[in-house]
């Protein structure tokens, strides 16, 4: 699949795609004779994933150590499970003070009906 196709269906631009490449949060792809890049359709599981962790607030840099590991394979998956517990523990404790947060905003919202009775 050449970059505009992958840049059509992940929803990334291509240069984005490219920026992820040279940072190594993306396989470098195959390279044909003309030197277009040429992914494999599993690139677009990766994409989602590399989506749904910068969206979740991991930074660039633990994407990459984790991109780093997945492509050496098997052999790391118990560091790849350290890093995304510790990730999941992090969107944990946001998700908390989120729910905090929402509870005080629901008091001052209930504060303020009854205000407005008078």
């Amino acid at each position: 699949m050449k970059i505009g196709e992958v840049a059509q269906r992940s929803g990334l631009s291509i240069d984005t795609i490219r920026y992820y490449e040279k940072r190594g949060l993306l396989p470098e792809a195959f390279r044909g004779p003309a030197g277009q890049r040429n992914y494999d359709a599993s690139i677009l599981h990766w994409i989602d994933f590399l989506k749904r962790m910068k969206a979740s607030g991991m930074p660039l840099k633990e994407i990459a150590a984790y991109a780093v590991l997945w492509q050496q394979g098997a052999g790391t998956a118990s560091e790849r499970r350290r890093l995304l517990e510790q990730h999941g523990k992090r969107i944990a404790a946001c998700i908390d003070e989120l729910q905090s947060c929402l509870l005080v905003i629901g008091d001052k919202i209930l504060d303020l009906i009854e205000l407005e009775k008078g």
